[in-house]
């Protein structure tokens, strides 16, 4: 009698989509992927979308994956959800959000992140704490731009979460985040007396038996981020020893007790340790930093030991809405850029210190290491495996290409590079795509800039120009990364490292040419396109099955594909870009006021 197929469902809440994938637990095979759009509202540095849509895109792209995949609902076993990083939900007691939530590149916060990073110990305090300076990505900023501009609704809210830590309590009722995601937050880290146990969740050993992640590291090798050296405390802030209880006290309408929604061997992932035990946790919230911002740790989730935990199973609410079991495992989950690194087989039990370039909404370039980053170009993440992943992330890459394709009336890939046809005397095109303000560098406030136009100059090397500007902001992070890995950027073996491209724009003939131009480095492309899902999905497996979700990803093969060797680096482009950058910077991309509000510490203890 054949053995019946276990399928796993990996969720993608992405900035302007939701995609979810239907994949072979035992082999990878991706079956099928649903989709559903969001939408994004805001102007003038505002971006904010409605988490009641997130979840209405959730169940319509589930529902569509399983119906196409051509599989029974009884064979879907888990699923994991993977979000957007650093977006800022608030809910009101009756568990649903009290307003749209604030996303990762919603500038307005700028003022708040510039005077949270003085406070404290300054920058290098911020960094040994959390393994990041504030910026206005980071949800502590955004948090504290809610309390001056909306206190009604910051004194309302019952619960405080992330985009992924939402979804997954609409699934289970159950609050909870992943170490991953929640080093995305600037107030989780490691404490100045050595950590804190508020809101560390309970489980250092895995529910299935299995080790935690990150358990068969060396000896001597670096903790987590935000690890103190020592096992993990299990006491969990607001929870009873049986039986996981939401910190805030509060569950969604209509879930039932969390407790009731898991099986026996799942339960006690998050249950609290009454051993008493002395050890600090692998990770914890920041109480002084939560202090400083007024936000009380009661409204924060747990934390999971990693995105692979089982945290629950779905309530009947959740079941009856995706047409699933209440059976299917789910996973505490990640933020998008740990899930992607599961996804690429990257972490402990796979790739340690090989760099990534992901080219979507924003750019990304990230590495999964042991090493623990404290480098201020960089955000420090932990990644949701146990190791870390130090990542430097600019707020346009893609769409602001496509904008520029779209102004010029141009397809996307009908470009020269910026150096060609720029016409008698003209030393080439320069666009520094800024039209969202920037993160990396901290130019919040910057707009797009084209400058070195001719009469005879082509419309496609601007657009090329554009694509330029777009790749050089997020490769001029890369030797800052290599360096957070314990890496000589300069050393022959690390120049020749390839670089794995993934993202929407790895499927471009042009962003691909343009990266390695400008890097001059053999890339990697692999030939799967839902990354992010897929490492969802890996950690959906994992709580099913017990087993580390990178080693699972590793044996998928998911990460695997195309090599295309290296090319003489464009030096002239990347010197002609790097000036005008840094001749703009003083003056045209840094405005003489901060922006429509002062950088003031109102509201910062």
């Amino acid at each position: 009698m054949p053995t019946r197929r276990s399928v796993v469902i990996g969720v993608d809440s992405s900035t302007q989509s939701t995609k979810a994938a239907a994949v072979d637990a035992a082999t990878g095979e991706l079956l099928a992927v649903g989709r559903a759009p969001h939408t994004v509202t805001g102007s003038a540095g505002a971006r904010e979308s409605d988490p009641e849509e997130w979840w209405t895109a959730l169940v319509a792209a589930v529902r569509a994956a399983v119906r196409e995949a051509g599989v029974p609902a009884s064979a879907v076993t888990g699923i994991a959800v993977a979000g957007q990083q650093h977006g800022l939900v608030t809910l009101g007691a009756d568990g649903r959000p009290l307003r749209p939530a604030l996303l990762w590149n919603d500038t307005r916060s700028a003022p708040q992140a510039a005077a949270l990073a003085t406070r404290l110990g300054g920058p290098a305090d911020w960094l040994r704490r959390t393994g990041s300076v504030p910026v206005a990505s980071m949800t502590a900023a955004k948090w504290q731009w809610l309390r001056q501009h909306e206190p009604r609704h910051a004194e309302a809210a019952a619960g405080v979460r992330l985009p992924h830590d939402h979804l997954t309590e609409r699934l289970t009722g159950v609050a909870v985040t992943d170490p991953g995601d929640a080093s995305g937050t600037c107030w989780y880290g490691r404490g100045r007396g050595g950590g804190d146990r508020t809101g560390t969740a309970a489980g250092a050993v895995d529910p299935a038996g299995a080790e935690p992640a990150g358990a068969d590291a060396p000896a001597g090798a670096d903790a987590p981020a935000g690890a103190e050296p020592g096992g993990a405390d299990e006491r969990a802030a607001g929870t009873e020893s049986g039986g996981a209880v939401d910190p805030a006290g509060t569950k969604p309408a209509g879930a039932d007790d969390p407790a009731a929604t898991m099986p026996a061997d799942v339960s006690g992932a998050l249950r609290a340790d009454a051993s008493g035990g002395s050890a600090e946790p692998a990770g914890a919230y920041d109480p002084e930093i939560l202090d400083l911002i007024g936000l009380d740790p009661a409204l924060l989730p747990a934390v999971a030991p990693g995105g692979a935990s089982p945290v629950g199973t779905l309530t009947p609410a959740a079941a009856e809405a995706l047409g699933l079991p209440r059976t299917v495992v789910v996973a505490a989950g990640t933020g998008d850029n740990m899930a992607a690194a599961v996804g690429l087989g990257l972490g402990g039990a796979g790739l340690l210190d090989h760099p990534v370039v992901s080219l979507g909404t924003s750019g990304t370039v990230f590495a999964a290491t042991r090493a623990r980053p404290a480098d201020p170009a960089l955000a420090g993440f932990a990644a949701t495996d146990g190791t870390h992943l130090p990542l430097g992330c600019t707020l346009n890459c893609t769409l602001a290409v496509d904008r520029f394709a779209t102004l010029l009336g141009l397809d996307r890939e009908d470009a020269l590079p910026g150096g060609a046809g720029g016409g008698s005397g003209g030393d080439g095109v320069v666009v520094l795509p800024y039209l969202d303000g920037e993160r990396t560098p901290d130019l919040p406030h910057a707009a797009g800039l084209v400058t070195g136009l001719r009469h005879g100059t082509d419309p496609r090397s601007i657009l090329g120009a554009a694509y330029e500007g777009a790749a050089f902001t997020v490769l001029r992070a890369l030797d800052h990364l290599l360096a957070a890995c314990g890496l000589d950027p300069a050393a022959p073996d690390v120049r020749d490292r390839p670089l794995r491209l993934i993202g929407g724009g790895a499927r471009g003939r042009f962003w691909t040419e343009t990266v390695r131009r400008l890097s001059g480095r053999p890339l990697v492309v692999p030939a799967a396109d839902e990354l992010v899902a897929l490492g969802a999905a890996a950690l959906a497996a994992a709580a099913v099955s017990g087993a580390d979700p990178v080693a699972l990803a590793t044996a998928w093969g998911t990460g695997a594909g195309e090599i295309l060797p290296a090319a003489g680096r464009d030096e002239e482009a990347w010197d002609r870009i790097a000036g005008v950058l840094a001749a703009a910077t003083p003056t045209v991309l840094t405005p003489g006021r901060r922006g429509p509000e002062s950088a003031s510490t109102e509201g910062v203890r």
